[in-house]
């Protein structure tokens, strides 16, 4: 007997989970439009508006920055395999999932790895790398995640890119989930090679993994000595397609890319500035409501990522139970703890079009009903009153950008 599929009609969730955000009815609709071929002068018109408003949110002026083909783990790779080559060293700086990841890309390119260990939850100081920096030869790159999605910690990026530059090594930066929610700068902090992902503050679904690199890194991929490992991710090919030569290297998703054009004109039109200022704030009252509901902050005090937001479970409350409730009850995504803080913490995500007043008093709102009932002690309504407290005497406005 034929089996009969039913049409898509997922549940409307509110995803406040470390990625993807809920996606603006603008890239939905941008997502719609027709199809042109990808060599076709439309759209090579809008593949170069996609690169202007790309370098915008990088804060840069790198001729080489496109939206790479795949997610943001196509991204990292796309970043290191160009860069490395068996035999070169390359410092990373590991405080979580996803430094453990470049880690292992580097050893894939037969690269000599130096790792500078930091604890999970906590930022690198400047001062464990330049430890590290002074036990290598010549390193070629030193890496390190901005925004770890594992630990919700913001890294300061300014004083190891200056150890990176003082080692004549290339400076690469993880910018998955802080892209268009915290300030990058990555002329002015002299960062070479930076890839994001477009599901977390960019607000468009997954799939393209924007990168920019510098004049400077581009010279090392062109004087490389051996092929770079990976043909689908090789920039020598790919920059040609995405160049003023636009010679075909694959068939690009039109319909992602007219999706990260809309989503990057939204970023615009409200601005970098008040955009980074509204994470800021809405971060700022869901943490004062987590508090009055008991549950702590895990991230570093003084570095903790706006966009994304560590919570201690407490104590006798058990992780899967709450947030399957949350999902199936209150149509809400919160995230689970990963590597040494799988059960132990959750992941609130406040990401582009996620990152609203709304969104903070629902969660709120739901984690109270949940917690009370899972037995711990709360006072009705101290959530939700905490975060209305702050914003009562808070606006958008008076936060700081980083």
């Amino acid at each position: 007997m034929t089996k009969d599929y039913d049409e898509l009609n997922p549940s409307p969730r509110l995803l406040m989970g470390p990625g993807p955000s809920n996606v603006h009815p603008r890239v939905y609709r941008a997502m719609a439009t027709p199809l042109v071929g990808h060599l076709d002068p439309e759209f090579l018109v809008i593949m170069d508006e996609t690169m202007e408003l790309l370098r915008e949110v990088f804060g840069t002026q790198n001729r080489l920055t496109i939206p790479v083909s795949a997610t943001g783990s196509a991204g990292m790779e796309a970043a290191l395999v160009n860069i490395l080559e068996p035999g070169d060293q390359a410092v990373v700086c590991v405080k979580g999932v996803f430094g453990e990841r470049m880690s292992d890309i580097v050893q894939r390119c037969g690269a000599e790895l130096f790792r500078v260990e930091g604890e999970w939850g906590r930022i690198i100081e400047p001062e464990q790398v330049e430890a590290v920096l002074k036990r290598t030869r010549k390193p070629k790159v030193v890496a390190i995640v901005h925004a770890e999605t594992s630990t919700g910690v913001l890294q300061p990026l300014e004083e190891i890119g200056r150890l990176a530059r003082e080692y004549e090594a290339l400076y690469l930066v993880d910018t998955v989930t802080s892209i268009a929610g915290a300030p990058i700068n990555v002329d002015a902090v002299g960062i070479d090679v930076c890839y994001a992902g477009t599901q977390k503050c960019l607000s468009c679904p997954p799939g393209l993994a924007p990168i920019t690199f510098s004049d400077r890194a581009v010279q090392v991929i062109q004087n490389r000595k051996t092929k770079v490992q990976s043909w689908y991710l090789d920039m020598t090919m790919i920059s040609r397609y995405w160049g003023s030569e636009r010679v075909y290297h694959h068939t690009a998703p039109v319909s992602m890319i007219y999706g990260l054009r809309e989503a990057l004109r939204i970023v615009h039109e409200e601005g970098l500035e008040a955009r980074f200022r509204r994470h800021r704030y809405h971060a700022a009252a869901l943490a004062a409501g987590l508090e009055a509901l008991g549950v702590s902050l895990a991230a570093q005090e003084g570095y903790r990522a706006p966009m994304l937001t560590l919570a201690r479970i407490p104590e006798g409350v058990e992780d899967r139970a709450i947030r399957s409730r949350l999902l199936n009850e209150f149509q809400l995504e919160i995230g689970s703890g990963l590597g040494v803080f799988a059960g132990k913490m959750w992941r609130i995500g406040l990401m582009g079009e996620s990152c609203r007043r709304s969104s903070v008093l629902i969660c709120l709102d739901a984690l109270e009903a949940c917690l009370r009932d899972a037995g711990h002690a709360v006072a009705p309504g101290a959530g939700v009153a905490a975060a209305e407290a702050f914003y009562a005497k808070t606006r958008p406005e008076e936060m700081p950008i980083a």
